[in-house]
């Protein structure tokens, strides 16, 4: 049994999850511009790779290594459908569908929960402690960028059934220490835990079809600031 699974995880994706960070678009919401045409398609594509988790999840909520990571009120399905109704209306289902790397996405999740359940964790982990973890700042951005009002839109970032998301973490981080496993399967979840941000490193790159234009309103912004900053000084 191991008593490191988790930072092992933590230290086998550190430089994955520093790429991720510098993909363009995640660069971009991280600086406060966000496109709201592509955040809406993020949002549709999360809602494809969270169906496929939480339903391999739930299939094998019984198995030895999915079991004691197996917490429903981290379940982002239902919160992401509230925030498709709201950015495309109620009949969201008829508008979205997975981009090409998200299909990618979805059949490796499947592939994974029907051969190696053992490698949700990764799958999990990769995508549920991001959520926890970075979920209200970026709830922040994303509110402040749209200029969205009060939690419209911004459902994905909030888990109700948490109330305190820093002693989760910890719980979670214990559980996955628990889990009977040895050092060979964790580096195949290691390896896994990078091949998961690898697919949401290129889920995110598909976005940058609009990285002009979000350049474009960089530049606005740059411009703006200038006029504002001589009428300062001239005055």
């Amino acid at each position: 049994m191991t008593a490191n699974l988790a930072e092992q995880l933590r230290e086998g994706t550190t430089k994955s999850h520093s790429m991720a960070e510098n993909v363009s678009f995640v660069k971009s919401f991280l600086g406060g511009v966000v496109d709201k045409k592509s955040y809406r398609k993020l949002v549709a594509n999360l809602y494809f790779v969270y169906i496929a988790i939480e339903e391999q999840m739930l299939n094998n909520k019984n198995n030895t290594f999915i079991q004691p990571i197996y917490f429903t009120e981290l379940n982002r399905t239902a919160s992401l459908e509230e925030d498709l109704v709201y950015y495309y209306g109620q009949n969201w289902r008829m508008e979205i569908v997975p981009s090409e790397a998200t299909q990618t996405y979805v059949r490796r999740i499947h592939e994974v929960g029907i051969n190696q359940p053992e490698l949700l964790i990764a799958h999990a982990y990769t995508r549920y402690m991001g959520d926890l973890s970075g979920g209200q700042i970026l709830k922040k951005i994303a509110k402040n960028a749209m200029n969205l009002s009060d939690d419209q839109g911004t459902s994905f970032y909030d888990f109700p059934s948490i109330s305190d998301e820093n002693l989760f973490k910890k719980n979670y981080r214990s559980q996955l220490d628990a889990i009977p496993i040895d050092q060979n399967q964790i580096s195949d979840i290691i390896a896994e835990a990078n091949i998961a941000f690898t697919l949401n490193m290129k889920m995110f790159q598909e976005l940058n079809s609009n990285l002009i234009k979000i350049m474009v309103m960089l530049l606005v912004n740059a411009v703006s600031n200038l006029k504002i900053n001589k009428r300062f000084f001239a005055a």
